[in-house]
């Protein structure tokens, strides 16, 4: 009988004692937090980001690298709880934060609240808040997850408020006295220059003091390590590394439902764990399509279709995309940023690069996409294909989508997509 309590962890940060791996970036990142220095931290949906800054709170880790942890007043915050965010409710939350953190120090704990009594808290106030930090010979490490929201417009927060907010977070960074006291880690989907404001001549860049430090697919070891956790044979852990491939969230996922089937003594059926697997990650995959753009969704369709080909064989006369390697060999640099944050892998061979999902559910939901697309839905993405393609070329496209709808039987069930799972199951 397999031990009752279910080592994978979903729906919540994995605590720092199950946390596998990332040991350089955990390195990297409390150097900047020795230094009083800053991390961005970026990494596709499920990539961890919410766990390491769990990491980074644990007593435990930090004296593990000769770190004193009561020097360091750790605050941590999402700012998806600020809704509408503005930057004064920004700044409002830190002083909560530090208030709830002072409250054995009635006299640090009153200036706090005096603070927190001004009709608007702006970066000042948390300037002065750094100063009383000061005085007690300790720091403040500011752990904001999340940080995507604070680049996003609402009615009450336009792009130039976007732009003062950036500039004021940059300021006590770097052009105050009380920067010896800030050491600020925050974590977005994508890198803080691709979804910030445009740079302005004559200014020097809103976010040149961070250190930037991208969250990757797991090393395989890592993969190895986090299943270890559920008996398997190597061809069942290849079954799952097929649809969750080094994502930990999804192999967390992959392993509680397979631990729980195995608790529950459940005979192995694939139909079965698919659906439960797809029903607790199908928002991932909608989130990694959504959160892509509209060049990265078109080349996430080129190589789903560029692979369906085989799957539809009474179509193999009038499946013809031309040849789709031109393209993906002048979007290299593109291919390598959707593997990098884990979406597609890639195979060289002597005379070329194939490139394939690292989740075949994840194609799976590709494939699903367009099947479910209509005429009108193709035209409007008929300009961003021809960023990547002449006239030619796009007729093609098109032609190879319309077979896909007119033989959408044909596509298979989503267990005909997870072959070594079906296999060793």
């Amino acid at each position: 009988m397999i031990n009752p309590k279910n080592p994978f962890t979903v729906g919540q940060t994995v605590p720092p004692e199950r946390f596998v791996g990332r040991k350089y970036e955990i390195n990297s990142t409390f150097a900047q937090i020795a230094n009083r220095g800053h991390m961005a931290i970026w990494g596709s949906s499920g990539m961890g980001k919410s766990s390491l800054l769990e990491v980074l709170k644990s007593p435990e880790v930090w004296q593990k690298r000769g770190l004193d942890p009561s020097a360091a007043i750790i605050v941590y915050f999402s700012c998806l709880s600020i809704e509408p965010f503005l930057a004064s409710k920004f700044w409002q939350e830190i002083l909560n934060l530090l208030a709830e953190k002072f409250q054995k120090d009635a006299s640090l704990s009153s200036e706090i609240n005096t603070l927190l009594a001004k009709p608007e808290i702006n970066k000042d106030d948390l300037r002065q808040a750094l100063r009383l930090i000061g005085k007690q010979n300790k720091y403040l490490v500011l752990l904001v997850d999340d940080y995507d929201v604070v680049m996003r417009e609402n009615s009450q927060y336009k792009a130039e408020n976007i732009e003062n907010f950036l500039g004021e977070c940059r300021s006590l960074a770097h052009n105050s006295g009380e920067q010896k006291y800030l050491s600020m880690i925050v974590t977005s989907l994508r890198r803080l220059n691709e979804i910030g404001p445009t740079l302005t001549p004559g200014k020097s860049p809103w976010y040149n003091h961070y250190a930037f430090l991208q969250l990757k697919p797991l090393k395989e070891q890592e993969v190895v390590n986090i299943l270890s956790g559920l008996p398997m044979t190597p061809k069942l852990r290849d079954g799952i590394r097929e649809i969750a491939d080094s994502n930990p969230t999804l192999l967390q996922n992959a392993g509680f439902i397979l631990y729980n089937k195995l608790q529950s003594q459940e005979p192995h059926n694939v139909k079965t764990f698919a659906k439960d697997f797809l029903a607790a990650t199908e928002h991932f995959f909608q989130d990694t399509w959504e959160l892509s753009t509209e060049e990265e969704q078109a080349i996430l369709m080129l190589i789903a279709l560029s692979r369906l080909k085989g799957r539809l064989p009474k179509t193999k006369k009038r499946y013809d995309l031309g040849n789709i390697d031109i393209i993906f060999s002048q979007k290299e640099q593109k291919l390598n940023d959707l593997e990098e944050r884990g979406i597609i892998i890639s195979n060289t061979t002597e005379d070329k690069t194939i490139y394939s999902f690292a989740s075949s559910l994840m194609e799976w939901w590709v494939i699903q996409e367009i099947k479910n697309s209509n005429d009108e839905e193709l035209k409007n993405r008929e300009k961003t294909f021809l960023n990547l393609m002449n006239h030619r070329q796009l007729d093609r496209v098109k032609n190879v989508i319309r077979v896909l709808w007119e033989n959408r039987e044909d596509v298979g069930s989503i267990v005909e997509w997870i072959y070594g799972l079906v296999s060793a199951l």
